[in-house]
């Protein structure tokens, strides 16, 4: 199934991409959230968070949380803090069926969220 995000990934439509590696994607929400908005995406479909193979997808996932690390820093908010956030389904808010992270920061996060 193609998604947004495939075409992104393979560069069938434009994104403000600001962090790639052989396996992951990161660009700018384009309804960003917070000041920050990043969204992390592997490059591999994995429609939602239910569908996360441990074993299998256990690097991959480490990946995308070193890159949350490094974006953070590089965006200036790893000292204030973020949020990461994964939605899934449609109650969970989840739009895009493509395993995202959400990478929210550079003001005071709410609780409860949403």
């Amino acid at each position: 199934m193609s998604t947004i995000f495939s075409k992104i990934i393979n560069r069938e439509i434009p994104a403000d991409i600001v962090y790639e590696t052989d396996n992951i994607l990161a660009f700018k929400d384009i309804n960003p959230q917070a000041p920050v908005h990043i969204l992390i995406i592997p490059k591999i479909e994995i429609p939602k968070v239910t569908d996360i193979k441990g074993k299998e997808h256990a690097e991959l996932l480490g990946e995308m949380f070193d890159a949350a690390n490094h974006l953070a820093k590089e965006m200036g908010i790893a000292e204030d803090g973020f949020r990461l956030v994964f939605n899934c389904g449609n109650n969970g808010g989840q739009e895009v069926y493509h395993l995202h992270m959400h990478l929210l920061g550079g003001r005071q996060m709410k609780w409860p969220p949403g």
